[in-house]
């Protein structure tokens, strides 16, 4: 074994008996589907330093794990997550110097840099309060299911700040359009679950009792389907935003032709052939 193979095979390694301190982490019966649980239900789920940097580097080691196929994030006790806790992050804000408040909120950017450049498609189940940081960390997702009650801030004007926060002047625009996103950045005021849904920031809607079971109904289909080829999609919905058509074109030819040097490009043929349904593997 070359020195580089052996570092790859040290890097790669499972992940369903990860441990959090932060949140919660429960993983599928196959071992496929993880599920980020935000908790301190009696604050809506607010984010800490400590839950940023854990979230972060959580999404940074999925690059390695060679079991979970997609990731759903959700929140406890009927909120998703009501952004920074006032109180363990702005309060202590107000009272840091320049460099320090750089250092947290480049760490807060890189938690939506981490979630796009893990290979795992991520679902974000969204009931309830979803404001400021857990607005992005939803918009970060790949897919997002809501339910009648989810009520999507980007308040950061409502603290005296810009809406340019972890990357919402990039993505809120592609995903709603370029004036319902500055509406939403300017005034900050809550995108009703009817706005999401119209507006296709949220996929579905469905009511809060239904909105778990949906969200792993939807995960489980995704993780059954070509693990390798997914991440691929996902590495060229992201960067062919960067990309003239033509460059786009020969990006997704070379993605292409790399996915069908795979094994569950040849299973899914011979499925076929058989009549049968192919059954991926992941390489």
């Amino acid at each position: 074994m070359s020195e580089t193979e052996h570092t790859m095979k040290h890097h790669k390694r499972p992940m369903a008996g990860y441990q959090p301190r932060n949140f919660l982490w429960q993983v599928s019966d196959d071992h496929k589907v993880a599920t980020i649980t935000l908790i301190r239900p009696d604050r809506k789920n607010p984010l800490t330093f400590d839950s940023y940097a854990e979230l972060r580097d959580l999404f940074r080691a999925l690059v390695y794990a060679t079991d979970i196929k997609v990731v759903v994030i959700t929140g406890a006790g009927g909120n998703f997550c009501s952004g920074g806790d006032v109180h363990e992050i702005i309060g202590p804000l107000t009272r840091m110097s320049m460099p320090e408040l750089l250092d947290f909120t480049r760490m807060t950017g890189d938690l939506v840099k981490a979630m796009r450049a893990c290979p795992q498609p991520i679902v974000a189940a969204v009931d309830g309060v979803c404001a400021g940081a857990g607005a992005m960390v939803a918009l970060a997702s790949d897919m997002r299911l809501g339910t009648p009650a989810a009520k999507t801030a980007f308040l950061f004007t409502r603290v005296g700040l810009a809406g340019a926060d972890m990357g919402a002047c990039s993505l809120l625009p592609r995903m709603i359009g370029q004036g319902r996103a500055s509406e939403l950045l300017y005034t900050g005021r809550a995108m009703s679950s009817e706005e999401g849904s119209a507006w296709g920031f949220f996929n579905a809607l469905h009511s809060s009792e239904d909105l778990a079971s949906a969200a792993a109904r939807l995960a489980a289909q995704i993780a059954a389907g070509p693990t390798f080829a997914h991440g691929v999609t996902k590495k060229l919905l992201h960067q062919e935003w960067n990309m003239g058509v033509d460059e786009a074109i020969e990006a997704e030819a070379e993605a292409q032709a790399i996915c069908m040097a795979t094994q569950d490009f040849h299973r899914a043929y011979h499925a076929f052939v058989a009549k049968q349904k192919p059954v991926f593997e992941g390489n």
